[in-house]
């Protein structure tokens, strides 16, 4: 028996270590009650998780995993952090996007929280010749600012440095990035840019010795906003960063200054722990690609993470607060740099000022009430986390190799190679939304059709053209607009008879599951009286299976003589006069649309 040392806590000292097998007996032993005969390895296979790229979560982790050691912070591979005190000394940088000059927005978010200001210019944003008024009364050596201007990238950067100049902000305390992204903005467009403009510009800062001032932006949203998984995020971030390494040491800079010039954006989603675990291993991949291109101490990653706009619904889209509060920890957790947390009511337009202030809120709480920042690695150590980032390091390497074969970033994109990929993952995860695999609070799973639709100013078009932008809710949306329209034109939504037998304990499980599945598509459930007053021209049987056996044929002809067009079953089965069966894992998509078609919804 092992000798621990004395601790002071003697409660379980007389007691042995359980074992991993021990462990497995007891999963054995569980799954057995379930009617599944598994034994070992197998019954905590049972157990796991299928995620994309090949991934799996098991149920249990232990010291025996194995996943390499991630260093200390600040220090390479970097997985702990580019800094050795992570962001203990303030919190990480509040950064928030603007895209308009909405009166004091700007000023508002700096004095209550905010600490730096990313602005969309050009296409898509405010006007070049707008960027004096939008940072009117901002200090300049205070708040860093960070570009996004497309091909307006030149002409935006040489306004920002004039306001620098003219306002005598001393070179060494300029911060921030003037957002040259050529490879992002192909990818958003399809149309290709120059880089030596990028190029003579990144030689200009660093001659002019502005230490703090990144001239190009990584941004891997694009193709996480095109469907992408996580390893294929950080494989086109990393193939992106390698594209410009080549062409800014072609332009003359070293390797080190080249990486100084980087900053890499990332999306942060209510997946907590795969955030956690992209974010790590962003700066393990990163720092090799450094390592083997000779500069291994340029190798810590610069982060910049956005909150999701694929996961934002636009149906009760105050849950979308919940979930950028969860993504916003994930991103703190996993070590960004900076967060932007976008607004609730991002998907529906311009954000109000209420909006604007739930989301600068978001990182005040999470650093300040919340402590989060305290903690270098606050998901150090955890032996899931360790093995996650480790296994999720590997598929996007892989990704990344894949691209670098097929002759580097900008080839894939114009091959159209990379929107194939990206269109394959997606089509495999919009089958996971269909059939509420991964649910959406909300939309998928307890809508609320009586909710009032939130009305926003139209938001500037964004670039488009090239990668499509997709989002979890689209195919629920489509429905429920089916639903709107119809409500417009008659009054009332298409509604379905929830027909219970039985008592409520019988039906209230089954019925609960029909009401939320045909309310994701607007249809409205009606559960008092009889089905000729229901103005429904369908109907739903909701019981347990011992009531289908002695009711369910019986019922479903009451139901057709009384006028029922259609009869479903919540369940499985084989029963005379039911048309179709609804249950758990089913395709709750096509199952809705179709219901709507013989409703006459179009």
């Amino acid at each position: 028996m092992t000798v621990l040392p004395d601790d002071g806590l003697s409660l379980a000292a007389e007691f042995p270590d359980a074992t991993h097998e021990q462990w497995q007996a007891l999963v054995e032993g569980v799954l057995r009650k379930s009617g599944k005969e598994v034994s070992g390895a197998a019954a905590e296979d049972a157990l796991s998780t299928t995620l994309e790229d090949g991934l799996r979560t098991r149920p249990l982790y232990t010291a025996r995993d194995g996943a390499p050691d991630p260093g200390l912070p600040g220090f390479a591979p970097f997985v702990r952090g580019g800094r050795p005190e992570g962001n203990t000394a303030g919190g990480w940088d509040v950064r928030q996007r603007h895209a308009t000059l909405a009166d004091g927005a700007v000023l508002t978010d700096l004095e209550n929280g905010v600490t730096s200001l990313w602005l969309v210019v050009g296409q898509g944003g405010m006007p070049v010749s707008a960027l004096a008024r939008a940072l009117d009364g901002v200090y300049l050596d205070l708040a860093p600012v960070v570009l996004d201007a497309g091909p307006d990238v030149e002409a935006a950067a040489a306004e920002l440095l004039r306001l620098y100049e003219e306002r005598g902000v001393d070179p060494k305390d300029v911060r921030g990035n003037l957002g040259g992204d050529p490879l992002g903005y192909e990818a958003r467009t399809g149309e290709a840019q120059d880089f030596a403009p990028l190029a003579a510009l990144a030689r200009r800062t660093a001659e002019q010795q502005y230490p703090g001032l990144r001239t190009l932006t990584v941004d891997a949203l694009p193709y996480h906003e095109a469907g992408g998984s996580a390893a294929q995020e950080l494989g086109a971030s990393l193939a992106t960063g390698v594209a410009y390494l080549r062409e800014l040491t072609a332009a003359g800079l070293t390797v080190e200054a080249a990486c100084a010039q980087l900053e890499f954006r990332y999306a942060a989603t209510a997946d907590q722990f795969l955030t956690i675990a992209k974010l790590r291993a962003a700066r393990r991949l990163w720092a090799r690609v450094a390592e083997v291109s000779g500069a291994p101490g340029a190798g810590a990653q610069v982060q910049h993470a956005v909150t999701s706009p694929v996961m934002m619904s636009r149906r009760d889209p105050w849950v979308n607060m919940l979930r950028t509060t969860v993504a916003t920890l994930a991103a703190g957790v996993g070590g960004a740099d900076s967060v932007t947390v976008l607004p609730f009511d991002h998907a529906l337009g311009l954000p109000d000022a209420f909006a604007r202030r739930i989301a600068r809120n978001t990182s005040t709480i999470l650093v300040e009430e919340s402590h989060l920042a305290r903690v270098i690695d606050p998901a150090g150590g955890s032996w899931y986390v360790e093995q996650l980032t480790d296994e999720l390091a590997r598929a996007a390497w892989e990704f990344f190799r894949s691209i670098e074969r097929d002759g580097g970033h900008a080839a894939v994109l114009r091959s159209g190679r990379i929107r194939t990929d990206l269109a394959t993952t997606w089509a495999e995860r919009s089958k996971k939304l269909a059939k509420r695999r991964e649910p959406i609070t909300g939309v998928s799973e307890f809508p609320l059709l009586s909710e009032k639709p939130l009305e926003r100013e139209p938001a500037p078009e964004p670039p488009s053209g090239g990668l499509p932008r997709v989002r979890r809710d689209e195919a629920y949306e489509a429905l429920r607009a089916r639903s709107d329209a119809h409500l417009a034109a008659t009054g009332a939504r298409p509604r379905i008879y929830l027909a219970t037998l039985g008592t409520a304990a019988e039906y209230t499980a089954r019925s609960t599951f029909a009401a939320n599945l045909f309310q994701a598509g607007g249809i409205e459930p009606v559960t008092e009286g009889g089905f000729e007053d229901s103005g429904a021209t369908e109907a739903v049987l909701c019981s347990s299976d011992a009531q289908y056996a002695e009711q369910a044929e019986r019922t479903a002809e009451s139901l057709k003589a009384a006028g029922a067009r259609h009869v479903v079953l919540a369940g499985r089965g084989d029963y005379a006069g039911i048309d179709s069966y609804v249950f758990a894992g089913c395709d709750a998509v096509d199952v809705l649309s179709a219901t709507l078609d013989r409703m006459g919804v179009s």
